[in-house]
């Protein structure tokens, strides 16, 4: 899926270091799928700290997937 984003040059030079990307697209996404990784996996270890096993493993939660 294509879509316009406003960056400042300053971030996305900043981001293209930290992702290791030198295209703009691929850094985004990177990104972008890093951040909903790490959401993920903070509302999993939410979830087990409150004790609620079994909505921490929803039935098609894949591990392996995760972080691809």
């Amino acid at each position: 899926m294509r879509i316009t984003v406003d960056i400042e040059d300053s971030v996305l030079k900043e981001l293209s270091a930290l992702t290791g990307e030198t295209k703009k697209s691929p850094a985004v996404a990177k990104a972008v799928t890093e951040f909903v990784r790490r959401q993920r996996a903070r509302e999993f270890g939410r979830l087990l700290m409150e004790g609620d096993f079994a909505n921490a493993f929803e039935p098609a939660f894949d591990p392996e997937k995760q972080d691809k």
